[in-house]
């Protein structure tokens, strides 16, 4: 589908000027939260610092199995010799040459200290888990209460230099590894970093950089990578990045010269903008792609495959109560809920009930998408198409809502905020929903509904401030461990934003992952889907593909789905 409408837009751009052809707008819902590439985890933000910062290896073009060396100059395999016989040793030879954009060249040092800088970092709810999970076979570098429990020594020796080559050893097989170092081995230069104040590197004082504010690191808005762009300007206040062609690129220069990654959450301003010409590219939600067929000039680049699981609606098991709106009164009493409300696994199941699934895939993705059983997408090894799953039934969601809290809440009824992030036309969608159909059941049931931007949001989620709200994943790595870890894990990154834990759904997991027959492999996440099911801690509506309205003068489009936004090295406009 994509080609033959790659073609159309060739055809139809024939005769058309192209509008400003060095530089590549792309306009998105959401905005850019930190540059720094071990603090932040939205799509927004990476889809700028993956352009910015190289990583070891790549996924090749669009594939999920194929992968080409970035700067490594192989890739490790098991027949090649870079990989152990017992699978936990990872040698990537660096390639020489290769040239941060202040000048200076790349080094299996600067290799070693970004991969222990993007561990130790472990900013609460961010992506250093990726790597500390196969590196150092724990989550987190903290337990939750705070206290440090990584083996600094340890990890130093997981992680070593030998020569010119960076070698990583494994405490157990991991068997996404290659799959995460792909997209998280992001390199920086390390005596760019120190002379700014960033970790120096030593053993003595790598705890006063865990988990710090954003705003304290200097990577947070200024960026030195070996990728084909470089940061020209951040404007927070106008919600824009600039980056310009980074000419020493290693692969040779970008055919771009420039590129501007701008939020613009109002779609009509989006479409206007694509419209007109000034920009190239926009974020398109669902329910109005249809909306820009037939523009002259523009193609709806449809049917883009994801490994992505969105709208899902979050209980928070334990709500943050200390100044929150979003509760009512905090208690029981028909005019909120307790921070506790959603520990019960009964209001949350009836809540899953509640949820009209074929309307939102009728409605909102006009047949586009598949339904959501659980975590796992279509296509991802440990998909179980037989799986339980939740149906909408009315009469199921009242039985589950008349137990839940021993009764209390059928007869008091309650009150809370669900919340969105601004933008998202396909969560709010999914918020309506959930919100008529629970109303239905009992006139004392009242949800409000809030949109508030991407920014707040974050932060909202992570501080635990909203009881329910809507959002969703898109994979890091294409393996069923990144959905169940993210979804279930009392460590991933949305239990440990709801406060929701499940010790033997954590001993499951861990034991999946580092099962390495695929058969067993597969039975475990049977048992995982099972039990989560069971737990119910989201409701889990549609797996989309990837839809964007694009300007029929852009040629080298490739989309991959774990790409956290559009890769645009190898994009030109004529």
């Amino acid at each position: 589908m994509i080609s033959a409408l790659l073609l159309a837009a060739a055809v139809a751009s024939a005769a058309e000027p192209v509008k400003n052809p060095d530089t590549f707008t792309n306009l998105e819902i959401g905005e850019v939260g930190g540059l720094d590439p071990a603090y932040p985890y939205d799509a927004s933000s990476q889809s700028v610092i993956q352009n910015v910062y190289e990583t070891l290896i790549a996924f090749k073009g669009s594939s999920l199995s194929e992968f080409e060396p970035r700067i490594s100059e192989k890739i490790p395999s098991v027949a090649n010799g870079l990989i152990s016989k017992d699978g936990r040793t990872y040698r990537f030879p660096i390639r020489k040459g290769v040239k941060f954009h202040d000048g200076s060249e790349v080094t299996p040092e600067d290799v070693r200290w970004s991969l222990l800088r993007f561990m130790i970092t472990d900013r609460a709810g961010g992506p250093s888990g990726l790597l500390l999970e196969p590196i150092a076979g724990i989550p987190s570098t903290r337990v939750s209460t705070g206290t440090i429990v990584l083996d600094f020594a340890a990890l130093e020796k997981a992680v070593r230099v030998d020569k010119q080559s960076v070698v990583i050893t494994l405490p157990r097989p991991f068997g996404p590894f290659l799959g995460i170092m792909a997209r998280w081995s992001y390199v920086v230069s390390k005596p760019w970093a120190v002379a700014h104040g960033d970790w120096d590197g030593r053993a003595e004082t790598w705890r006063d950089f865990n988990d710090p504010p954003k705003e304290k690191s200097f990577l947070y808005q200024n960026m030195n990578g070996a990728g084909p762009f470089k940061l020209v300007r951040w404007d927070k206040t106008a919600r824009y990045v600039l980056l310009d062609r980074h000419d020493a690129y290693w692969r040779g220069p970008a055919k771009l010269k420039h590129v501007v990654v701008k939020a613009v959450p109002e779609l009509q301003t989006r479409k206007l903008m694509l419209q007109a010409g000034d920009a190239d590219l926009i974020e398109t939600p669902r329910p109005y792609a249809s909306q820009l067929a037939g523009i002259p000039g523009v193609v709806l680049v449809d049917g883009l495959r994801r490994l992505q699981t969105d709208p899902a609606l979050f209980f928070t098991t334990n709500i943050n109560p200390a100044g929150n709106p979003d509760i009512g009164s905090g208690k029981l009493d028909g005019n909120g809920i307790p921070a506790d409300f959603f520990s019960d696994a009964d209001v949350r199941r009836g809540f899953s009930y509640a949820f009209d699934y074929d309307a939102i895939m009728k409605d909102t993705f006009k047949g586009t998408a598949a339904r959501a059983l659980g975590p796992i997408p279509p296509g991802v090894a440990g998909h179980d198409p037989n799986q339980p799953r939740y149906v909408y039934d009315l009469k199921k969601a009242e039985a589950h809502l008349r137990k839940a809290w021993g009764g209390k809440v059928w007869e008091t009824g309650f009150k809370f905020t669900l919340t969105y992030n601004t933008g998202s036309e396909n969560r709010e969608a999914a918020a309506q929903i959930l919100k008529k159909n629970v109303e239905k059941l009992n006139p004392k049931f009242r949800i409000d509904l809030r949109g508030v931007d991407w920014a707040s949001f974050l932060d909202k989620s992570q501080r635990r401030l909203m009881p329910l709200f809507a959002r969703g994943w898109l994979a890091d790595y294409p393996d069923a461990h990144n959905f169940i870890y993210a979804f279930y894990h009392s460590s991933g990154r949305y239990p440990s934003a709801q406060g929701f834990a499940d010790p033997e759904l954590d001993k499951l997991i861990e034991a999946a992952a580092a099962e390495p027959s695929p058969a067993r492999r597969a039975a475990k996440y049977k048992e995982i889907l099972r039990r989560g099911f069971e737990a119910a801690p989201a409701v889990f509506t549609v797996h989309p593909a990837g839809v964007y309205g694009m300007r029929a003068w852009v040629k080298g489009f490739v989309d991959n789905p774990v790409n956290l936004g559009i890769y645009y090295y190898p994009i030109s406009k004529r």
